[in-house]
């Protein structure tokens, strides 16, 4: 069943925020989907999620439309939304036409808003990981924790204090985002039980992906989420952006510099090859077995991570992230999947051991043609 409604524009109080501000612009209403549709667990506060948006929006100026129909993401269908909101969606949701429709919608310019469970979502879809920035890994059980708000600029954070006290299920992810995303709030694991990614631990974050707007919180398990004051804002926040209502710097921080594979100082066996979806317009391809590329002018010197863009139409491979030369120090590696096609990018992250002097990534697998990389972050450290 599908339900719309619409509203008018007024100004609220935030309750327990920092300060009172104005709950919506004067900028035209704009119209929101909300999908949850679950093949996986089934949270029980979705009706309260629902409620909570919908109240969201008679308050400040948008339509909102709430469905669990898969049905609705055609071309035709999703022309009628700024965004779309996966309200903890679980499990895969969407057919192959769908995800076509969705992705192709996403990459024209619109938004998406992820909440909680949505990083539960179509784990065998490239472009969803892509769009959602890291897939769910495990949680404990629901207990008391602090938020560290490290990003104040953002409307769906700019209302909350640096440390924000909360009661919710707090995720554990497959991979650190920081290279791809804006990371606005992290989980300090000290103040809770059952983290497992350490002193880095991204729960809200946004990114772009094409022309498109993407933010993910990882709150939201419980009923309570839906009736907090603060909760409901730092939502609102969230929905504006992604129905570019407002405007957010999203780029990945500093610390996260992204490099361009072509960049390379030296190189064996590669070739660049023309992409327009591509980051730079280019992309490092025809990558063998024993092939690798240099670059002199990137250190890994403190660097803890390392995450790239990469897509690959054939067998796969690895990708032996190495210091000082091709056959240095292996600091990491990472697999690379077949990801559809060449240009069609997903990415892949890895820890790092210690190591010192310049950057090598070196290519293994089997056959010719193994994976094509746009372009990398090494996380961690300075610069």
């Amino acid at each position: 069943m599908i339900t719309r409604i619409a509203g008018m524009c007024l100004a609220v109080a935030l309750v327990g925020a920092t300060a009172a501000q104005p709950a919506c612009a004067a900028a035209a209403t704009y119209d929101l989907l909300v999908f949850s549709k679950t093949a996986g667990f089934r949270h029980d506060s979705i009706p309260a999620g629902i409620q909570a948006i919908k109240d969201l929006g008679a308050a400040n100026g948008f339509t909102v439309t709430a469905t669990e129909d898969a049905a609705a993401f055609t071309p035709v269908n999703l022309a009628q939304y700024e965004a779309v909101v996966f309200l903890s969606t679980t499990g895969d949701v969407l057919n192959a036409d769908q995800q076509t429709a969705f992705e192709s919608y996403i990459r024209a310019g619109h938004g998406y808003v992820g909440v909680h469970a949505a990083a539960d979502t179509e784990y065998d879809w490239p472009f969803y990981g892509e769009l959602v920035g890291a897939w769910f890994s495990s949680h404990p059980l629901i207990q008391k924790a602090t938020i560290r708000v490290e990003d104040q600029t953002h409307p769906a954070t700019s209302h909350l204090p640096a440390a924000w006290v909360r009661t919710d299920e707090w995720y554990n992810f497959k991979t650190n985002v920081r290279a791809t995303a804006r990371v606005l709030a992290t989980l300090d694991e000290s103040t809770y039980r059952g983290g497992t990614m350490g002193a880095d631990h991204p729960h809200v974050w946004c990114k772009t992906v094409g022309r498109g707007r993407s933010f993910y919180t990882g709150s939201g398990h419980t009923k309570e989420s839906y009736v907090d004051p603060v909760f409901r804002a730092h939502l609102l926040g969230a929905i504006r952006y992604a129905a570019g209502a407002v405007t957010a710097d999203c780029s990945p921080a500093s610390g996260a510099r992204r490099v361009e594979a072509e960049s390379y100082s030296s190189q064996s066996g590669t070739r660049v090859v023309g992409d327009r979806g591509a980051h730079g317009g280019v992309r490092v391809g025809f990558i063998e077995n024993g092939d690798w590329l240099g670059f002199a002018a990137v250190p890994v010197d403190g660097k803890t991570g390392f995450t790239a863009r990469v897509g690959s139409g054939g067998a796969g491979g690895t990708i032996q992230v190495r210091s000082g030369s091709p056959s240095g120090p292996l600091l990491g590696s990472v697999n690379v999947p077949n990801t559809g096609g060449y240009g069609a990018f997903v990415e892949v992250s890895t820890p790092l051991s210690a190591g010192t002097g310049p950057l090598f990534l070196v290519f293994t697998g089997t056959g010719g043609g193994l994976f094509d990389i746009d372009d990398f972050a090494l996380t961690g450290g300075r610069g």
